[in-house]
């Protein structure tokens, strides 16, 4: 099955910005295109918006005036439904209303052949129960663009229960000639994406709610730290605290309120509060006039030690070893066993978080870092009983390396490190259910929300135990079964433990 013929015509109904986005990649593609929305005049106003994009196109060098003059020739609105009746796709992108879509493809079919690929393009509902109620239902698929579709390049190509396999062959392969990178994936709350970025916001806001840190050092850390381009708070603010805020809920309801996907109380109070972020002027942030970003919580600076004693292995952090060196601290190697420690000149010790709380006076965690080199800040925790200046010396070890330093409270996990496991987590769950590949899942999150690595690729540079054990620490600190490790990770972490020898 290959992608429709560019001389097939496209028909897109809902002429909002994901409507406009989806009609002028299939315009731009080649294909003639119809707009048609059930709001009188609209759809001819979307149309000339999509013209004067074209326009700004040519103006960037990325269309020439003969292509742009072809593309609008190409694009009409129509004033019914009765004029998509030629079209071999239409997708719909109206209100996120079950009864709406349903009632639209109803009338859809009465229209089109029965050759036509019918799509939704919807983020929360189900694919299958839009098109349950079609009588042609095999030749119904989610293809779900991200927003501004014209610049994101991926697509979820999602198959209902009752989608024929060459249907979704066809969107997939129709999708990846409009330039576009679709991953295939079965229809589950959330597909891919909005389903394994949940604890990306969900983590955030966790370590905030316990007052652990405030949002702008949150924001900071994932970004500084993680390699995330924003942070969860500055992101949500973004996309709109009452869109952010209802996708969760509808993944949580759609789980059967799955405790994994419990919405945030804060989060609720900030939506009713009337807070939806940039769009309202005040969300986490505040984007009035004159209003001032506030800043991470930074350490200030202090004197970092002669030398240190590294004891076994760091793993993920053993890139610290050559830093601390190449810094001017002298390192004393010893022999250790069980995770890697850094020892300070008065006793205090050094660890990369585990899921523990620090809980004794002589121990600091820092969080994980993408990359331990490129980090600009470091994340340091420790119990309320710390020795007086451990957390010195720690700061001063870490600034010695060039970085800032946050100190959070001692939550455990911290903000990366338990965010990341948590992603894996829930990659690792979604895989083992069928809905999607690994190599999907990956593509569809560095893709879909510009992660600096997709779950699998950060399980193999973390190691194939490390999230599970993390996790499995932070569910006997918080017993409600949130961060509990799914089946599929402790399975895949017990064969990597028969691999090795170890005890699971």
């Amino acid at each position: 099955m290959t992608a429709l013929d560019l001389s097939s015509p496209v028909a897109v109904v809902g002429t909002g910005t994901m409507g406009q986005g989806i009609a002028q990649v299939a315009l731009v593609a080649g294909h003639p295109v119809r707009l048609y929305d059930a709001v009188d005049g609209r759809a001819g106003e979307a149309a000339d918006a999509i013209g004067a994009r074209l326009d700004r196109l040519v103006q960037k060098d990325r269309l020439t005036g003969a292509e742009r003059d072809a593309a609008r020739a190409r694009l009409t609105s129509a004033e019914s439904l009765d004029a998509l009746a030629d079209c071999a796709l239409v997708v719909e992108a109206v209100v996120e209303r079950l009864d709406v879509k349903q009632e639209l493809f109803r009338a859809l079919e009465d229209v089109v052949g029965d050759d036509c690929l019918l799509a939704t393009n919807t983020s929360s509902l189900s694919v299958t129960a839009v098109g349950g109620a079609l009588r042609v239902p095999g030749r119904f698929v989610g293809l779900h663009f991200f927003n501004p579709a014209p610049l994101l390049p991926l697509v979820e190509v999602v198959s209902g229960f009752a989608t024929d396999p060459a249907s979704a062959t066809r969107a997939y392969e129709t999708a990846r000639a409009w330039g576009k990178t679709p991953v295939t994936c079965a229809d589950t709350p959330g597909f891919v994406v909005n389903r394994v970025a949940r604890p990306f916001y969900a983590e955030a806001l966790a370590v905030h709610e316990l007052r652990a840190a405030d949002p702008a050092t949150i924001d900071a850390v994932l970004r500084e730290s993680g390699g995330f381009r924003m942070g969860a708070f500055e992101l949500t603010d973004l996309i709109g605290q009452d869109v952010n805020e209802s996708v969760t809920h509808s993944v949580w309801q759609a789980f059967f309120q799955d405790v994994r996907f419990t919405p945030s109380l804060a989060q609720r109070r900030l939506v009713e509060s009337g807070r939806l972020g940039r769009k309202s002027g005040q969300g986490w942030y505040d984007y009035r006039d004159g209003a001032e970003r506030p800043g991470p919580h930074t350490a200030p600076p202090a004197e970092a030690p002669a030398y240190v004693v590294v004891e076994g292995d760091l793993g993920p952090a053993a890139e610290l070893v050559g830093l601390i060196r190449e810094a001017g601290v002298e390192v004393r190697p010893e022999d250790g066993y069980g995770a890697g420690r850094i020892v300070l000149p008065d006793g205090g010790t050094l660890c990369l978080t585990d899921g523990e709380l620090p809980g004794s006076e002589d121990l600091v965690h820092f969080d994980l870092a993408l990359d331990y080199r490129a980090a600009t800040r470091i994340a340091l925790s420790a119990s309320e009983s710390v020795r007086p200046g451990l957390l010195s010396g720690a700061t001063g070890l870490f600034q010695a390396l060039g970085k800032e330093v946050s100190v959070v409270g001692d939550v455990p996990g911290m903000i990366v490190a338990r965010t990341v496991a948590r992603i894996i987590d829930l990659a690792f769950d979604a895989v083992a259910r069928g809905v999607a590949t690994p190599e999907d899942v990956d593509t569809a999150m560095r893709l879909g929300v510009n992660y600096p690595l997709g779950p699998f690729e950060w399980n193999r540079r973390l190691g194939d135990t490390w999230a599970r054990d993390l996790l499995s620490h932070i569910h006997e600190w918080e017993p409600s079964g949130r961060c509990a490790p799914s089946l599929a990770l402790h399975r895949h972490a017990a064969a990597a433990d028969a691999r090795e020898g170890t005890p699971s």
